[in-house]
């Protein structure tokens, strides 16, 4: 089985920076991790080598640092590792940033299934795993939270709702987002840590994965970020005392001040 693990590397922290000009992260000097959701995708895609066979290969899209990213998943049993990297990916929205990665993936060739974690933290719109699966034509299960049955036509998965949870079937190749609830991530290894050193990633270019240059970056993104901004800290809410009777009549009235 061939499996493929999308993963980010985000910054380690909540205090970012923001180019004013392109509205865009500023990463440089900022300690940056996996994609917390991201590690839950690795450690699912090694489980199902083990249980399946076959192997795993981790890619990213980002800047030259995202090497570090890519030797991490490695040293956790990822198996090869693709850095997608160019100047004219600078400033991609999700469409562009899942055009690319789908045009990697297609470079990278056969697949059975691709592994995303549901969303990033340093984005949090969840639509880069359902965007690769638009632009390659393959089915998606989103929120995926066990992965039950899985053989070289057929998955069976839970995907997580807020009641529950249902049971899908789907033909491969397609394409999962999972959340935390589907695994623990283990620990590197101190060999997969020594693999991990000496291994050699792969670097493609926007030429080296034939894309559309109209498709990438800001040219290639339908949508622009107009302004982002650090929301105001809110102050502590009123605590409301006494048996509930009272307190629902006192919260009665405060609500009534409030829409009134």
């Amino acid at each position: 089985m061939n499996i493929i693990v999308c993963i980010k590397q985000v910054p380690n922290t909540t205090d970012v920076k923001i180019d004013p000009v392109t509205n865009t992260l500023i990463r440089e000097g900022v300690e940056s991790v996996i994609n917390p959701f991201d590690a839950y995708a690795i450690e699912e895609a090694v489980r199902l080598k083990e249980r399946c066979g076959g192997k795993v290969t981790v890619l990213t899209m980002g800047p030259p640092q995202a090497e570090n990213a890519l030797r991490e998943a490695l040293a956790l049993g990822c198996d090869e590792a693709v850095l997608v990297s160019d100047r004219k990916f600078a400033g991609s929205d999700t469409w562009a940033t899942s055009y690319t990665l789908a045009a990697a993936i297609r470079k990278i060739g056969d697949f059975d299934v691709i592994l995303c974690g549901k969303q990033a933290s340093d984005g949090d719109t969840a639509q880069v795993g359902p965007g690769i699966s638009a632009h390659l034509d393959i089915p998606q299960v989103t929120y995926v939270k066990k992965i039950e049955e899985i053989s070289g036509t057929v998955a069976k998965v839970e995907r997580m709702t807020e009641e529950g949870y249902d049971v899908v079937e789907t033909p491969l190749p397609c394409l999962f987002t999972v959340v935390k609830e589907i695994n623990t991530p283990r620990l590197p290894s101190l060999k997969g840590m020594m693999r991990a050193k000496s291994a050699k990633p792969l670097k493609w270019t926007a030429e080296d994965i034939e894309a559309d240059p109209a498709a990438l970056g800001l040219d290639g993104s339908p949508t622009r970020v107009i302004k982002i901004f650090t929301p105001e800290q809110r102050k502590g809410g009123e605590m409301l005392k006494g048996d509930t009777a009272d307190i629902s009549k006192e919260l009665v009235e405060l609500l009534k001040d409030l829409v009134i």
